[in-house]
């Protein structure tokens, strides 16, 4: 029976989809985003020291059933995230299943960086997704990720058509994507995609502390976090646009 190695059940969390929700972290990630929160879920196995869980479909489902009171009293679910969801196609579309027929919404948290046939297939298999997209110009996405952005933007513009309610956020990351040309680029190609609505992620460091417990290199070692208010430029730029707009997720 297929395996998944999941880093982190997160309970109780009201962040990432309507509701109460599960947060189910997969390990392994194809991008290598230097302000990562979660630097431990980029290798497919865990570091050094790290943990993992390998859960079957059905142990997954038993641990996620526990917390469905809340979950129906809150109009909340189970959200999967990672790393990247989408490099277990086949566990996450059975999982999806299964949580279904227990009466357990699921949303999906992704990058979109897959092959468009296993993203089409997870998508059609979740209730909502949120799509990040982090960059609008390729040589940059490659340069601050590791990789470019088409196949990302094809899967987007194939989300935002389908069926499944689909959310995009961008993450706002000082000097990466925060210049005032960003803000005109980012409308460019949200107006292209035909987006309604994105959420701006402002830069945290509530993953800083890891890099220095794993002995990682950190791009934003003593990088000011961001408030609400560092964003507004760019709210401002995309309502204009009219994008509708929520600042944090």
């Amino acid at each position: 029976m297929e395996e998944a190695l999941i880093f982190n059940l997160q309970k109780f969390s009201i962040h990432d989809g309507a509701g109460i929700r599960t947060d189910v972290f997969f390990q392994g990630c194809n991008l290598r985003c230097g302000w990562c929160s979660n630097p431990e879920s980029q290798p497919m196995e865990p570091l050094p020291g790290e943990q993992a869980t390998a859960y079957t479909v059905p142990a997954l489902v038993a641990e996620l059933i526990k917390d469905k009171p809340f979950y129906d009293e809150s109009n909340g679910g189970v959200t999967l995230t990672g790393g990247e969801a989408l490099l277990h196609p086949g566990f996450v579309i059975a999982l999806c299943e299964a949580l279904h027929q227990e009466g357990i919404h699921v949303a999906l948290e992704t990058a979109a960086c897959v092959g468009e046939d296993v993203f089409a297939r997870v998508l059609a298999a979740v209730d909502f997704a949120y799509i990040d997209l982090k960059h609008y110009d390729d040589a940059k996405h490659r340069a601050g990720i590791g990789v470019g952005n088409a196949l990302i933007l094809r899967n987007i513009a194939y989300a935002l058509k389908s069926e499944t309610p689909v959310v995009l956020r961008i993450p706002v990351i000082p000097g990466f994507n925060d210049s005032e040309d960003d803000f005109s680029g980012f409308v460019k190609i949200l107006g292209d995609l035909g987006a309604k609505e994105v959420q701006l992620l402002p830069f945290h460091q509530l993953g800083e502390s890891k890099y220095k417990r794993l002995q990682l290199d950190y791009a934003f070692d003593g990088q000011k976090q961001m408030r609400d208010g560092d964003v507004s430029a760019f709210a401002d730029a995309l309502c204009g646009a009219g994008i509708q707009v929520q600042i944090g997720g």
